[in-house]
């Protein structure tokens, strides 16, 4: 581990090769591979998978007599298939050949995928072979793999297989085998020319069409060689044989350049056309390479951050950046994508796009904002069918769904399978309608980073104001209390989704919900003020939103109701404190691996509904999202006392009472324990680095990164660990006394600025590099500094 910018792996390790496939998944944003061997095919070992980027198909199984309709992230056809074998001998195959040594080596710098082994076939014939793979960041439609081969101890006829396979269907996700899932028509395969090979399929529903095209060619010495080539194909799968002799001791080159177009791209005349165009043009491996790299090493020069703190940590925190920019590069910008929850890297939760936006956007809108207001775009492009989702649900405005897909509609399941009792059981996490405060809350902190009064005025205020005009007609004021409620809700905790032996879904005053709900009446109708006037009356009346509207909404801003046990403890929701303690140590003692306690209690005739147990962070997500100076406001309003006791009591009530089922949780709790236990802190930030890359989860990153947590880790580093809070008037930047961290830097751009930022345990570093104005606000320790184009300057730390 001596190069932080490398995750290399020694070794062959069958049991691992899942995870690190994930792990190793190369991507542009546009599409991603995982990081299966090259000759390998899916089995119990190996899952080549290639998605692309709002690549999404429906179908249908019937399940106990129903129909059942799901929306899933498509694996397109594999482009990875190459192979080789010695006259008379097998294909290789690590599982039955002897393998003599075996290295792997993500170079996340260079965005290259190498492996280096050596192989003995069953001849005794021992053959050493380097494989380099890219997907290229600065030519999107583009892959190549590069082979350097050498015979060590033999000399002879070889033949190469070089293939594209359409007949691939969803298999990464265990749990989901029951359900349908062939999602690919063949189209056609062709051969282009001597060397090149032709794939079209389409998706069955949805109808997209993807061309991949093959060049495959020999060289030894950089001359190219002149093999004998056989093309052999079949519905939905075509190779090329190519055969050649070799001599013994001699290093030989294969280079395999993919080009890769759908009919969801923009400025192309078909799929098929552009992608035999593109492999004409791509140049070889060296030169795709280069360009490929230049392109990482403007998008690493915005997003790398720094940290002394070991170089496992450093590492950890670099791969989740990589693995951010492999699913949400600049590629994307203009295309009409949001953020899978579990990148572009396998098959979990179908690809949907949940609230992870909540823990990334604050990432890149320091670094990529023009990236950030793209996925922004692509809730605003649904927002037609949110808005009929609340028609059909008798509430007005835009309803988001909690999982969205293709067009926008609720793709949460209706039934799910636990995997542990083998039950499909109902799933009522769709009642997550906070999902639309999260929406909301992205789109003002977007404004708030960058200023873009264009993007606020039109797009953004549009969805603010629909958003608010849900929760208007979610609440209902209750007399006795003089007080607005929400009812019927699931909070992020996720596990209570009924009160106990209840028919009624959904719950009472979620206090997140009620809180977020309060937030965004009393933002909406900042919104309101500060947009251009003509703007306002024409969104007044487009949206049917009269000053009556926006009187109540006032009134709703501080009247919301938010529950408390006892009086300094905010209630999870109402009644929340009638529930029965959970047993923690006796099922600690029963269970390797609680996390998902929901499963286990199912699986014993039980429910989480009945406990004091929550999967998550939930009404302490309130602490991470705002500022102490925000939540204090935003209670203020309400009439309620805000006091340090009232946060420490209620962090210390359910820090007790959390599990920790989902990856996100610990980057809430690294956050809300940094001014009451620094160590605690510091334990969960280092759990959110290595929660993928050692899947403490077990068994659930092989289906796909948590991209959250791997963005909250960065968010963390920049926000709670530096101090970095963006403002309506400056950036500020207070760093808090650290133990773990030596140093920080990191580079951001606020309004348009680049800033650089270095901190130690003596100074804070701050340099106004660049940008479009030439002079900057920027805070420290609650001082406003005017800062100059080019000045630099050293805060003296306590």
């Amino acid at each position: 581990m001596k190069d932080n910018f490398s995750i290399v792996y020694e070794g062959w390790k069958p049991e691992k090769q899942k995870l690190r496939e994930a792990l190793c998944t190369l991507g542009n944003g546009y599409i991603a591979t995982r990081g299966a061997a090259e000759e390998s095919r899916s089995d119990d070992v190996n899952y080549p998978g290639t998605y692309l980027a709002g690549g999404f198909n429906r179908a249908k199984t019937e399940l106990s007599g129903k129909m059942i309709e799901n929306e899933d992230f498509v694996n397109f056809p594999n482009w990875l298939c190459l192979n080789f074998r010695a006259e008379g001998g097998a294909w290789l195959n690590l599982h039955s050949q002897k393998i003599l040594a075996y290295r792997q080596r993500l170079d996340m710098k260079c965005g290259i995928l190498m492996r280096e082994f050596r192989v003995e076939d069953e001849d005794g014939r021992i053959t050493a072979i380097t494989s380099k793979r890219i997907v290229s960041m600065r030519d999107k439609h583009i892959a190549v793999i590069h082979w350097s081969l050498t015979p060590e101890n033999w000399s002879g006829k070889i033949e190469f297989r070089s293939g594209l396979d359409g007949n691939v269907i969803n298999d990464n996700v265990a749990r989901y085998r029951e359900l349908e899932n062939r999602h690919l028509e063949p189209q056609g395969t062709e051969k282009i020319d001597d060397n090149a090979i032709f794939l079209f399929v389409s998706t069955r529903q949805s109808r997209i069409f993807m061309a991949q095209a093959a060049r495959t060619s020999l060289y030894h010495n950089e001359s190219e060689m002149s093999p004998v080539i056989t093309t052999n194909q079949r519905e939905g799968y075509i190779e090329q044989v190519l055969r050649v002799e070799l001599e013994e001791g001699k290093t030989y080159t294969l280079e395999k350049v993919v080009g890769i177009y759908t009919s969801r791209d923009r400025a192309i005349s078909e799929p098929g056309v552009e992608a035999k165009k593109s492999i004409k043009r791509a140049g070889r491996f060296e030169e795709i390479s280069f360009r490929h790299e230049e392109a990482l090493k403007t998008l690493w020069n915005r997003a790398d951050i720094g940290i002394i703190n070991g170089d496992s940590n450093q590492q950890l925190l670099r791969l989740h950046i990589f693995h951010l920019l492999q699913t949400v590069s600049t590629n994307i910008i203009g295309m009409d994508v949001g953020v899978p929850s579990r990148g572009l890297h396998g098959e979990g939760y179908r690809g949907h796009i949940f609230w992870d936006e909540l823990y990334i956007f604050p990432f890149l809108n320091l670094r990529f904002p023009d990236l950030t207001r793209s996925l922004l775009m692509y809730r605003y492009y649904r927002i037609e069918e949110a808005r009929f989702a609340a028609k059909e649900d008798g509430k007005k405005g835009a309803m988001y769904p909690w999982q969205s897909g293709s067009n926008g509609r609720e793709e949460t399941q209706v039934v799910h399978l636990n995997p542990q009792s083998g039950n499909w059981i109902p799933d009522n996490t769709h009642l997550q309608r906070h999902i639309n405060s999260a929406i909301a809350y992205n789109i003002w902190n977007y404004y708030l980073t960058t200023e873009d009064q264009q993007f606020l005025s039109y797009f953004g205020a549009e969805m603010f104001l629909s958003i608010a005009q849900f929760w208007e007609s979610m609440t209902s004021y209750n007399e006795e209390k003089d007080r607005y409620e929400i009812h019927g809700v699931v909070g992020p905790d996720e596990y209570h989704t009924s009160y106990p032996d209840s028919d009624q879904l959904g719950l009472n005053n979620n206090a997140y919900t009620n809180v977020m709900a309060a937030w965004v009446m009393q933002k909406a109708l900042h919104i309101v003020e500060i947009i251009e006037k003509s703007r306002r009356r024409e969104l007044m009346k487009e949206l049917h939103i009269q000053e009556t509207d926006l009187e109540l909404w006032q009134d709703i801003s501080t009247k919301m109701y938010v529950p408390f046990i006892e009086e300094d403890i905010i209630a999870q929701f109402e009644g929340y404190e009638k529930l029965d303690e959970f047993p923690w140590e006796e099922y600690r003692n029963k269970y390797e691996n609680i996390h998902r306690l929901d499963r286990v209690l199912e699986n014993e005739g039980d429910s989480p509904n009945r406990y004091k147990a929550s999967k998550q962070a939930d009404v302490l997500m309130l602490f991470y999202l705002f500022t102490k100076t925000e939540i204090q406001r935003i209670f203020k309003n309400l009439g309620i006392e805000y006091s340090e006791e009232m946060v420490s009591k209620s962090i210390a009530y359910y820090r007790e009472r959390t599990s920790h089922g989902s990856t996100l949780s610990r980057v809430v709790f690294s956050w809300i324990l940094l001014k009451y236990d620094q160590q605690q802190s510091w334990d969960n930030f280092e759990t959110v680095l290595i929660s993928d890359f050692e899947d403490i989860q077990g068994g659930t990153t092989p289906e796909g990164i948590h991209l959250g947590a791997m963005a909250g880790s960065l968010d963390l580093v920049q926000r709670a660990f530096l101090g970095l809070e963006v403002g309506e008037e400056a950036l500020w930047i207070d760093p808090p006394m650290l133990d773990h961290l030596k140093k920080i830097s990191l580079r951001v751009q606020y309004r348009r600025h680049w800033i650089a930022v270095s901190l130690d345990d003596k100074k804070l570093t701050i340099t106004f590099e660049t940008g479009w104005k030439n002079e900057v606000k920027i805070g420290v320790k609650g001082k406003i500094f005017e800062f100059k184009l080019g000045e630099v300057r050293e805060f003296l730390l306590n």
